[in-house]
């Protein structure tokens, strides 16, 4: 899963990055540990030339009550074992919460690295992840909704970050998946609504382990309030050696079609 991840560019290099603009007394101030729940920058298919700031958690249209659904499986209910060698469909057009949003509610969602646990150890062993070279901020494939209080009549617009099977840098965490980060000639393609739903399935695959790395954190990260920048400092060297080594990656990029 993603449910920690850090944005703290100006809203200045958002705009650059992204070629949007941000509304008049529009107001983002650094995050180095963004939590469920919170309202960030995102921007979305249906007004691509800006960026608005929507709730982390979706919360479907349909929903009776408040929820949070941080991410998005993309293979919905199928590959529940988690396995990297996953080929089967990206079952996520199915799932009664993502199938309207994945054909029509895109969005995407600035991120400079993310902040994931161990399996088992969850975030009292938590690392941040990041891509090589210094590329930030980057692009998390997101989903958006609208949900209205049906007692205020409050609109309440939110999204989740999709996620896929690991790859080589999360399995070495270890940890059981991977967000999807987007490459950037896809991000306008992943906006766009003509683009037919299988373009869209076929971005929902690890990003590749060779431009990835992570480093060990403090588990004060734990803490919803610890958002400042002492809290993503390094107490480990990253887990691999960037001089051009390679990262062997388990992941095929086979077919999807519906059965395993």
């Amino acid at each position: 899963m993603c449910g920690r991840y850090v944005l703290t560019q100006k809203i200045e290099v958002l705009e650059k990055r992204f070629n949007i603009q941000a509304p008049v007394g529009f107001e983002w101030e650094a995050n180095y540990n963004i939590t469920p729940g919170t309202y960030v920058p995102v921007i979305t298919d249906n007004a691509p030339q800006i960026v608005q700031l929507f709730r982390f958690g979706l919360m479907p249209a349909w929903a009776k009550k408040k929820m949070l659904l941080i991410n998005a499986r993309a293979e919905g209910d199928r590959n529940l074992d988690n396995d990297p060698l996953y080929k089967g469909s990206r079952d996520i057009i199915n799932k009664p919460a993502f199938r309207k949003p994945i054909r029509s509610q895109r969005c995407l969602v600035p991120a400079d690295c993310f902040i994931e646990g161990t399996t088992q150890n969850k975030l009292d062993e938590p690392y941040v992840v990041y891509l090589r070279n210094k590329v930030r901020p980057f692009a998390f494939a997101g989903i958006w909704d609208c949900w209205k209080d049906p007692e205020t009549g409050e609109e309440i617009y939110s999204f989740a970050i999709i996620t896929t099977v690991a790859n080589a840098v999360l399995q070495a965490l270890p940890h059981h998946r991977s967000p999807v980060i987007l490459q950037r000639g896809d991000e306008k393609i992943w906006l766009n609504p003509h683009t037919p739903l299988g373009s869209i399935t076929s971005m929902l695959f690890p990003y590749s382990a060779d431009l990835m790395n992570a480093y060990r954190i403090n588990a004060a990260i734990k803490n919803p309030k610890a958002n400042g920048k002492e809290g993503i400092t390094p107490i480990s060297d990253p887990l691999f050696s960037e001089n051009n080594v390679t990262i062997t990656d388990v992941i095929r990029k086979n077919g999807f079609g519906r059965n395993r």
